[in-house]
């Protein structure tokens, strides 16, 4: 799909400096780098969501299960 944006020129010209580092076409370097945000911006939605959680949820591990992954792991741990 194509889209116009606008970007200012310093931002535009680094953005063309890294595109020929690396060999990518212009197009892909900006579809990573909006990939990156998106995938970090939901990440940080995934904690939110898990702190809602947790404010109200106890989230001490239970010393049995503590004692099973002991057991687990062995002496070399």
């Amino acid at each position: 799909m194509q889209t116009a944006i606008s970007i200012p020129p310093p931002i535009f010209e680094a953005a063309e400096q890294l595109s020929r580092k690396l060999g990518l076409p212009l197009s892909e370097l900006y579809s990573a780098a909006l990939t990156a945000y998106l995938n970090a911006y939901q990440d940080n939605e995934v904690t939110a969501a898990l702190d809602r959680v947790y404010e109200t949820e106890e989230s001490a591990i239970s010393p049995t299960l503590v004692k099973i992954q002991v057991v687990s792991v062995g002496e070399s741990w």
